[in-house]
């Protein structure tokens, strides 16, 4: 057997830490180190014993969340999961959280219904083991941390696009490559853990006039409206989070709203988004691979597929669709990857026709749009 994944859980509520505890300790590859109400019991705790993971409320006691993150983050760096209810009101102070350190952010498990409480412990315990295998700033190559189960997640059921977007058949693929017209170029972009600082610098890097961007980052609902509002303030393209209806345009980046899945359409030479429910796709919404799928089929050729850092495998076959309809698809390299997991299923897969680290996909992406519109003017 593996060593299990040790969890400490910081929140000043009783009850949300139980409920934390029974979700972690129910999961075979996790276990719950220690609880603690506030960041002074944390800090007893981790003198007795390192966690390989660690799950921090915001809002505590005696010092707030972000400031203990930060002390952390300079002293002995640990993977760090944000769980919070904040929403409107706070909905910065998590940002604040993921730019001081933090690896991922989970919203506080939902008990009000089966469905829910079944969808928080997937979206925790994968955040668990994602984090775990972070890439941590400062920390020692002997760390606990590093020797947690691999990271590969253990093959479960698990509904592919299918059941949000029907497949195409191989003819009818030949047949939509042959009739798909030269539009303006698409840019998908789909990322997990780590996938807020990567796109930050990615985004942060690119001009006012960048070919339309959509983008699946794993966050839940809520969460994302500040992390659009975040992005739209330091980069020179308009980031928002995505509508239903929403024209796809140059220079501006659509972020999938969290829970729910993001699609692009095309009607004529024009692009919008549809924004809907639907269940979990790669235990995912939204999805990448619904994103993806959608791209390879409504923009083909037009299009560029990125998958970034993160856990599991959404986007790995999303990305092969894109290549097989004539997209240009890029992976994110391992050594730039806080998690590489899902770039390394694509590439595993096929799906990516090349490899980039971080610091290149700014380029590519000004490289792809300045010479699909040069195609598009030969085609005009």
């Amino acid at each position: 057997m593996s060593q299990k994944i040790r969890v400490l859980i910081v929140d000043d509520s009783a009850s949300v830490r139980t409920t934390l505890s029974d979700i972690i300790s129910a999961d075979p590859d996790l276990e719950v180190m220690a609880t603690a109400a506030d960041p002074y019991v944390a800090v007893e705790r981790i003198r007795q014993e390192v966690p390989d993971v660690m799950f921090l409320d915001i809002e505590l006691p005696r010092m707030d969340g972000i400031t203990f993150l930060k002390k952390i983050m300079s002293q002995r760096p640990i993977p760090v999961v944000i769980c919070s209810s904040l929403a409107q009101d706070g909905s910065d102070a998590f940002m604040q959280a993921l730019e001081a350190g933090a690896v991922d952010v989970v919203a506080k498990p939902r008990v009000d219904t089966a469905q829910f409480l079944q969808e928080s412990r997937m979206r925790i315990c994968d955040a668990a083991k994602a984090a775990a295998h972070a890439k941590m700033r400062g920390l020692a190559k002997d760390s606990p941390v590093l020797r947690a189960p691999s990271p590969d997640i253990k093959v479960e059921a698990k509904l592919t696009a299918d059941a949000i977007i029907p497949p195409i058949s191989d003819a009818r693929r030949e047949s939509l490559i042959a009739r798909l017209p030269v539009t303006e170029p698409i840019v998908a972009i789909g990322a997990s853990t780590g996938g807020t600082e990567a796109l930050r610098e990615v985004l942060e890097a690119l001009p006012a006039n960048s070919p339309p961007i959509l983008i699946v980052q794993h966050m839940p609902e809520k969460f994302t409206t500040a992390f659009a509002r975040r992005l739209d303030m330091s980069c020179a393209v308009t980031v928002k989070e995505a509508e239903d209806g929403d024209l796809v345009l140059p220079g501006q980046v659509l972020i999938a709203p969290g829970n729910l899945h993001m699609m692009l359409v095309r009607n004529g030479s024009r692009y919008t988004v549809k924004i809907e429910e639907g269940p979990h796709v790669s235990r995912h919404r939204p999805s990448v691979d619904v994103l993806f799928r959608s791209t390879a089929q409504s923009a083909g050729k037009n299009a560029m597929g990125m998958l970034l850092t993160g856990m599991g495998d959404d986007g790995a076959r999303g990305l092969l669709e894109m290549r097989q309809m004539g997209s240009l698809t890029i992976a994110q390299d391992e050594a730039s990857c806080v998690v590489f997991g899902m770039p390394k299923e694509a590439i595993q897969r096929g799906a990516a026709s090349r490899t980039l680290p971080l610091n290149k996909m700014a380029g590519e992406i000004n490289a792809f749009g300045r010479k699909s519109m040069a195609s598009a003017g030969g085609n005009s």
